[in-house]
């Protein structure tokens, strides 16, 4: 990486692949440099009217260009200033929705792309995020000059990033969205093809796209294989581009038969318990005018929705891939554009990955928050998962400013149910003890029994 030319520039350490240019950031701006190797695609992406087309159909992140110093001024061709987003997810902590979502928006790119004399050179996962609601490209350097006759050379790319994992989510288990957390360039298609049921075989789109692409790859592993000239016309690329958009629309996946999926359903609050708490969480999220809120165990959004209600971009985090799935549908139904459902699991959150341990950021990275929600989570960390109450504390502490956090005592059934298959080895699990715990590292503002239960909520401040 080059020293930048002007000391407060910083370059993003996941934006390092593409000699077309790279994001960085000076004093808390983000922009991207476009080198000049980069000059005549860019000029064309822009004078087509393909950029204006893509960023009315809300498809692309928008730009302006400006007169920034560039970071690398030898390479330099434009400095561009792109809409910045308000929290960047990773395609591991997507629901299945979100995932067929984003391969179907970058197909449709890709389309668009075609009808104006460019194509899509990449299309990882990584360049879509989930804004105002929507799956949107935020790369703006992924378009190339379309040269007739030539393949689609991201085709391996989207199948790796999109249409393996939609598959085996759909076909074997949704957790196996877990395996791009291991494969940052995607899921191989040969362990896909492997680990996929016979019978999609006998699925058009999945057995070419898939098993005999895999075979394909491992039958000219070793060997130099030179495209030959116009053996894709325009008419090919848009057939496989319309293949691959029916192979994934005919996948699916319906949330049930987890634990938590229908939680609030199971739950033992009465309805006057519910409607407090949510009264609560909306006052003092309104009273503190966050602008990011993490709901850490936001289950379907329930009260994800009050935070959002304030006006706060919240993330709503949950393990489990069922309640993610309810949410993100109520917000493609709703159009609600500042909630994202994500997948996550508190006790293994997602870590620093990719070259350097650098190229995708943890969760923790991605903050902290001006505020977090921690609702009727405390007792699966502390008595599930065994965490002590002051670590909980730090934990808390480290990512959030402002703290809404439900404290939910030994007898309170779903403790109990906690409690019934192991031996209670938790003295300081009373509200006392987690008033002392939580005292070390935040005060306390205020302490509201939530009505027609034992449960109490509390607003606290890091210290």
């Amino acid at each position: 990486m080059a020293t930048p030319t002007n000391s407060a520039s910083r370059q993003l350490s996941a934006s390092f692949r593409d000699p077309s240019g790279f994001l960085f950031t000076d004093n808390g701006i983000l922009y991207r440099q476009i080198n000049r190797a980069y000059a005549e695609d860019y000029a064309r992406l822009m004078d087509s009217g393909l950029y204006e087309k893509l960023v009315k159909a809300g498809a692309l992140i928008p730009h302006v260009e400006t007169e920034q110093v560039a970071a690398e001024s030898e390479a330099a061709f434009k400095v561009i200033q792109p809409q910045r987003v308000p929290f960047i997810s990773y395609p591991y902590e997507w629901s299945f929705s979100q995932m067929k979502d984003a391969a179907l928006t970058t197909l449709s790119i890709h389309k668009r792309a075609l009808k104006l004399g460019m194509s899509l050179k990449d299309a990882s996962a990584y360049n879509i995020q989930f804004v105002r609601g929507k799956a949107m490209l935020i790369d703006t350097l992924s378009f190339e000059t379309y040269k007739e006759g030539e393949p689609w050379t991201a085709y391996k790319q989207f199948c790796q990033h999109f249409l393996a994992p939609l598959a085996l989510m759909s076909y074997r288990d949704v957790r196996l969205s877990q395996l791009l957390r291991v494969y940052i360039d995607g899921v191989p298609l040969d362990l896909a093809s492997a680990l996929l049921p016979f019978k999609t075989k006998f699925n058009f789109g999945l057995l070419t796209h898939i098993h005999i692409h895999a075979g394909s790859q491992k039958r000219y592993a070793d060997k130099t294989v030179e495209p030959r000239k116009g053996m894709m016309s325009q008419q090919a690329m848009i057939g496989l581009i319309e293949s691959l958009e029916s192979t994934i629309k005919k996948l699916t996946w319906k949330p049930a038969g987890t634990e938590w999926g229908a939680y609030y359903e199971a739950t033992n609050y009465s309805d006057s318990a519910f409607e407090h708490k949510k009264q609560l969480v909306r006052e003092w999220t309104a009273e503190k005018t966050p602008n990011l809120v993490w709901d850490l165990g936001g289950n379907t959004g329930v009260f994800s929705r009050e935070a959002a209600a304030s006006g706060a971009f919240t993330v709503s985090f949950d393990i489990d891939p069922a309640a993610v799935e309810q949410n993100y549908q109520v917000v493609k139904k709703n159009r609600e554009q500042n909630l994202l459902p994500l997948v996550l699991d508190l006790t293994n959150p997602s870590p620093s990955i990719g070259w350097d341990h650098a190229e995708r950021d943890s969760f923790s990275q991605r903050g902290p928050a001006d505020m977090a929600l921690a609702l009727a989570v405390i007792h699966h960390l502390a008595i599930s998962n065994n965490v002590p109450l002051a670590q909980l504390a730090q934990f808390f502490a480290a990512r959030t400013k402002w703290l809404v956090i439900e404290f939910v005592p030994k007898s309170d059934s779903q403790v109990r149910r906690l409690l019934a298959s192991r031996r209670d080895i938790f003295p300081n699990y009373t509200r006392e003890g987690f008033e002392a715990a939580f005292s070390e590292r935040f005060t306390i503002h205020n302490a509201e029994p939530v009505r027609d239960s034992e449960r109490t909520l509390y607003l606290m401040e890091t210290r």
